[in-house]
């Protein structure tokens, strides 16, 4: 899902900062990246720190801080983050071990002046949209 989001964002000529405070997890991601990215396009994307951050159309890192001047952020951990606020679109992503705080988050949320909520679960094989 992480690749059809950042795909999806530099078709648009977007830039995406994706955050995990885990660095393995990071590692990851960026093996996810060059794996599904490389199924349809080349998807460029970087480290925080390995060189050239401002040009990165997706930069992955343990801060919230944009060096690739993106507009939306992608939490990859599972914790909220105020901060993610500060951009146009945060995503946050989760699983059965991070479940809770993306409840807790979506419920502070919905008493955030100017904040559009969306929730997206995979039914089947496929992305729908459940709130």
């Amino acid at each position: 899902m992480l690749a059809a989001i950042a795909g999806k964002l530099a078709e648009q000529g977007e830039r995406l900062l994706l955050v995990s405070e885990d660095e393995a997890q990071l590692a990851s991601l960026d093996r996810i990246l060059w794996e599904e990215g490389g199924k349809t396009s080349f998807l460029a994307h970087g480290i925080e720190g390995q060189g050239r951050d401002a040009d990165q159309p997706v930069l992955l890192s343990t801060r919230m801080i944009a060096a690739n001047s993106a507009r939306n952020v992608a939490l990859a951990d599972g914790s909220w983050r105020a901060a993610a606020l500060d951009y146009e679109r945060a995503f946050m992503l989760f699983d059965d071990s991070t479940i809770a705080g993306a409840r807790e988050a979506w419920k502070s949320l919905g008493d955030t002046e100017g904040v559009e909520r969306h929730y997206w679960a995979r039914e089947e094989g496929k992305w729908v949209q459940k709130a």
